[in-house]
């Protein structure tokens, strides 16, 4: 599959405090890459530098092989973390006016305009005032802004942020459309269980440096701990005198514990088929918040 954005080398400083060191990473065609990190991370700065919102001190951003260009920008679709929407005018008026400000037709603006606003359950609310919307309804908007000229690239910074789980569903459906026809999609989100849940891949920044990327499934199985679970009939209690064995948890028959280097988890699986039926036994791949804390370590 094409790597499709590619950030190389970037580095950025402001004033004499370097806040981008080296940055690299790609965002891979029809593929949702979340981009996690602590506050003052480097995530927004990354994201400004793609868009050329800011320059980089050195590095660069190409898209299919060739620097970014202004007119290259125009077909990208940004979110910024702080809302750019004007209070006063109607979604259905601000959405009409960005479309034709990337160049759609008043016709094409108002086609997409209507089905994203549909899509994002604010049909009902189309023509009121911006300001009358709630907070997440205004996301949901800001959103739609970013998607109505049919973008052949999406950078959202923080676009889950205040939105309940069903305006979460709501959008992920609208974004997974997206990337079903092969665009690439970069957001970030400090909401790591929303990450988990959307991305295909990943990238980690911590103090300005990447210190993990790759496909979900590739980072959890390059993360795996020595932890497994065990679920047998009886209680799983006897594993706290088995050698080599530390309980991380105990549930009556459910266990999950860590093996000791060089222990061979067949000995565990094979003392517990001695006392009786098991019903589960493996690996315990590592959850993001996991990854995310020991690669920040």
């Amino acid at each position: 599959m094409t790597h499709v954005l590619q950030v190389e080398s970037i580095n950025r400083s402001f004033g004499d405090r370097q806040v981008l060191k080296e940055v690299s990473f790609e965002v891979t065609a029809g593929r949702m890459t979340g981009f996690v990190g602590g506050n003052g991370a480097g995530k927004t700065t990354s994201m400004r530098i793609i868009l050329g919102v800011l320059a980089p001190d050195s590095g660069r951003v190409s898209w299919q092989g060739t620097p970014l260009t202004r007119q290259m920008r125009q077909r990208f679709g940004y979110m910024p973390e702080e809302r750019g929407l004007y209070p006063k005018m109607s979604p259905r008026e601000q959405l009409i006016y960005f479309g034709r400000l990337h160049g759609l037709s008043r016709e094409a603006a108002q086609r997409n305009t209507t089905d994203l606003l549909d899509r994002m359950g604010l049909g009902e609310r189309a023509n009121d005032q911006l300001e009358s919307l709630s907070l997440g309804n205004q996301q949901r908007v800001q959103i739609a802004a970013a998607l109505v000229h049919d973008p052949e690239v999406l950078v959202l910074d923080e676009p889950f942020s205040g939105l309940d789980p069903l305006a979460v569903d709501a959008v992920v459906s609208v974004l997974r459309e997206h990337t079903a026809r092969g665009v690439p999609v970069l957001f970030s989100s400090h909401q790591l269980d929303v990450v988990e849940r959307l991305c295909d891949d990943l990238v980690i920044i911590a103090g300005g440096v990447i210190r993990a990327a790759g496909s979900r499934e590739g980072l959890r199985a390059a993360y795996t701990l020595p932890r497994y679970e065990l679920r047998v009939d009886g209680d799983a209690g006897w594993l706290r005198d088995q050698p080599g064995v530390t309980l991380v948890d105990l549930d009556g028959a459910r266990a999950v514990f860590d093996l000791a280097p060089g222990m061979d988890d067949q000995q565990v699986l094979n003392a517990a088929l001695s006392r009786g039926p098991v019903r589960a036994f493996g690996p315990v791949a590592p959850s993001l918040v996991e990854i995310f804390r020991e690669v920040n370590q």
